[in-house]
């Protein structure tokens, strides 16, 4: 779905067509042959519009003659279908820029753009295409913040449980938020590379700009921030999953070595039996209470080692 988006005194309206410095929104769904065929009437390369279709786009910056195409990725809430899997995984957003219009593009419903789209938004004009797209990338990352403390969240209310219980439910949706924070860290990179090629090559124009280059100092700080924090709860992550482990196998060696001495203590009476059962002549076996004795003796040895055993700490 196009739709074609203007602004007037802080009112967001939705256009009929195409009008001169409007925002272009193309929200799902939609499919590889609407977006060649916007592309053409909009006359940008097909491949600007069909690079979100790939998941796996890195971020980069293209100039082509009077255009300027961005694409950075952006976290995007998945369905769990399994305990390991993902909470959050990220997707390409393409962003083009032309004199009469800025485009806005994602395969997913992003909760960053419907924050353009339900105008909560302070200082968002889409006629000022430079400040548009600097508020679109603070957007992204504050979004990202946000992802990152509700897998804090959720990891500290698991690391709760997985202590306390003896499944391993815990420890595989661990595994599906250390997933979620691999992509985020690598994302996270990709995006803060670009943003410094962006500032290089001034492709915003805004150096001359005091206002909009400390804005833009703020968001690639904010995404400095946002990459220390997700590469700081990896390894927290990892620390507690190492340590879960080490745990795991320490009371794994303590409960064979108390199976282990348990098993010494039986086999005494075992062995006595085993001997006064043989059918050869054998000490005792014609005294009258030649069975009580030779019990009390198996107990009393049992007794004797399981006492050492004790004192040795074995149990």
């Amino acid at each position: 779905m196009i739709k074609y988006l203007t602004k007037v005194e802080e009112e967001l309206y939705e256009l009929p067509s195409f009008q001169d410095a409007c925002w272009i929104f193309i929200q799902p769904d939609f499919t590889g042959t609407d977006l060649i065929q916007w592309a053409h009437q909009l006359r940008i390369p097909g491949n600007y519009l069909t690079d979100v279709l790939d998941a796996e786009k890195r971020p980069r910056y293209e100039t082509h003659e009077d255009l300027k195409y961005l694409l950075l990725r952006t976290p995007v809430l998945v369905p769990v279908e399994d305990e390991e899997d993902e909470l959050y995984r990220t997707a390409p957003i393409g962003i083009v820029i032309k004199p009469d219009y800025v485009l806005v593009i994602c395969a997913f419903d992003s909760p960053v753009l419907q924050t353009f789209l339900q105008n909560t938004l302070q200082q968002f004009d889409p006629t000022d295409q430079s400040l548009f797209v600097l508020r679109l990338l603070g957007q992204n990352v504050d979004y990202y913040l946000d992802c990152l403390k509700n897998l804090d969240q959720r990891r500290d209310q698991l690391e709760k449980q997985l202590f306390k219980s003896r499944q391993t439910t815990e420890l595989q949706r661990l595994l599906g938020i250390d997933k979620s924070l691999l992509f985020f860290v690598n994302s996270l990179i990709a995006n803060d590379l670009l943003k410094k090629k962006i500032w290089k090559v001034d492709l915003l124009n805004i150096r001359q700009n005091s206002e909009k280059s400390a804005l833009f100092e703020e968001i690639r700080m904010d995404n400095v921030q946002a990459l220390d924090t997700a590469n700081m709860y990896t390894h927290i992550l990892n620390g507690i999953m190492d340590t879960y482990g080490t745990i795991v196998s320490t009371n794994l060696n303590v409960t064979i070595g108390r199976l282990t001495a348990i098993t010494i203590v039986l086999m005494v009476p075992t062995l006595v039996a085993s001997f006064y059962g043989m059918n050869v002549s054998l000490p005792f076996e014609k005294q009258p209470f030649a069975f009580f004795g030779i019990l009390i003796f198996a107990i009393l040895m049992a007794i004797l080692i399981a006492w050492y055993f004790l004192r040795r700490r074995f149990f």
